[in-house]
């Protein structure tokens, strides 16, 4: 290389330098002294003052906001705090306004422009970006069964005593139902499964499937109190040797099952009086929800409901795309969240009839905030199963989803459908007072 194109080479700035630069950047994107969150520079100063906030942001090193901002992005942020270029002191989840409220400032031209030179400034920090589970790599056709696999393994396949360490007694993995705001978790869940089988009318002898069925939790209660055949299927082997563990301790084996297999590749035609996805469908893509739904109706005798768990987002403006997220890099690869229109409309089009539609946002929030303290407590035990860095990825994903169902970035809605039988039979009843009765002990729920 000649003189004439070398490189610039960096210079070095000074301690004094660096913690100036940092106040200065701090100063550019927080704007007004912030109330909730606080700044520990890594030899301690405190910005902006000294007083106790909720939340900390510990800087390990004085590159960490070059780490967090410079790519501007939500990503960005996430692998700063997975990586420990920042840590995250007190209660995560308030944080998450902050970013994004830090994004949108960090994104006008002027201010980016101005922080940019003084981040280009600090040294790159040093942090070793490596950890066992790393970014989601999926290869093939997106949402070919072999791929669908693959995504579902990643998230899934981490490990089973991770999951026991922050579900509840049944390791559902969805959000819970909770009557009042002191149901416990267990609790809440176990209203949650029976809730599910209420909007379902099941009926003992009747055959249910379960799409997506995690460890088993829904089919095992299905089987138990509702007296149905009930089967299950996962793409998660793990889950599925741990699901049918369960269901043979409960004796319940020659009732409920669960096995390794595609939704694509059930078998059979109008053979399950009953079908179920919770939690599920977000894995299946906008433009496979046409033949998801289909192959659903296949499987439904005429007359029989399906009810659909699912999380939705709101509609975007037309031609705004997300850039590399969390959730698409460490949590879910390959998760799409569709609007409820796009759920309702692919569901009609399969032929199904919609006839009910029920929002459980707040739940969602409610149950995130438990899986999020019960996490928190057992870190210790947690890092016996995982890295750190998977730890955090947990804890971060699960944060930032309360924050998105808190401020309704987020919904979930249950979706009660059904395969129109002959002459137009739904088998519904007029009203929804069957599912607001609890039938273990024949009151009603308040």
């Amino acid at each position: 290389m000649s003189q004439g194109t070398m490189a610039p080479q960096r210079v070095a700035i000074t301690t004094e330098e660096a913690i100036q630069i940092n106040l200065h950047v701090l100063n550019a994107l927080f704007g007004t002294s912030p109330k909730q969150v606080g700044v520990r520079l890594w030899n301690g100063i405190l910005w902006p003052d000294e007083a106790p906030r909720p939340v900390v942001l510990a800087l390990k090193h004085p590159g960490a906001l070059r780490a967090m901002f410079l790519p501007g992005t939500e990503l960005g942020l996430a692998e700063a705090y997975l990586f420990d270029d920042v840590d995250i002191v007190g209660e995560l989840e308030p944080v998450f306004g902050l970013a994004e409220s830090l994004l949108e400032r960090a994104s006008d031209w002027r201010t980016r422009w101005r922080v940019m030179r003084d981040l280009l400034r600090l040294p790159k920090g040093g942090v070793q970006r490596t950890t066992p589970r790393g970014r989601a790599q999926l290869r093939g056709r997106r949402h070919s069964i072999e791929r669908d696999r693959a995504a579902i393994r990643y998230h899934y396949d981490v490990s089973n005593a991770f999951y026991q360490l922050w579900l509840d007694e049944r390791m559902v993995y969805s959000c819970g139902y909770f009557r009042s705001p002191e149901d416990t978790l267990d609790v809440a869940q176990a209203q949650k499964l029976d809730y599910i089988c209420r909007k379902l009318r099941l009926r003992p002898g009747q055959r249910l499937l379960d799409i997506g069925c995690g460890w088993g939790g829904l089919v095992l209660w299905a089987a138990e109190h509702y007296g149905v055949d009930a089967t299950g299927i996962t793409l998660s082997e793990p889950q599925a040797e741990l699901a049918n563990r369960r269901i043979a301790a409960a004796g319940m084996a020659d009732r409920c099952r669960v096995e390794v297999r595609d939704y694509r590749q059930v078998p059979g035609e109008a053979c399950y009086d009953a079908l179920v996805s919770v939690g599920m469908f977000e894995h299946v893509g906008e433009a496979l929800l046409p033949e998801y739904f289909r192959r659903a109706r296949t499987l439904l005798r005429p007359g029989g409901p399906m009810l659909n768990h699912g999380i939705a987002c709101r509609p975007r403006p037309a031609g705004r795309r997300r850039g590399a997220t969390l959730s698409a890099s460490y949590v879910f690869p390959d998760g799409e969240l569709v609007p409820l229109s796009a759920t309702l409309r692919a569901a009609e089009g399969a032929g199904f009839e919609v006839r009910d539609v029920e929002s459980l946002r707040e739940h969602y929030a409610r149950t995130l905030r438990h899986w999020v303290q019960r996490l928190e407590a057992r870190h210790d035990e947690a890092l016996q199963h995982v890295d750190e860095v998977t730890y955090r990825v947990w804890r971060l994903f699960m944060a930032g989803s309360a924050h998105g169902f808190t401020s309704g970035r987020l919904n979930v809605y249950q979706t009660l459908l059904v395969n129109p039988g002959p002459a137009g039979h739904s088998g519904q009843p007029l009203t929804r007072e069957d599912w607001y009765r609890d039938h273990r002990r024949g009151a009603t729920t308040p």
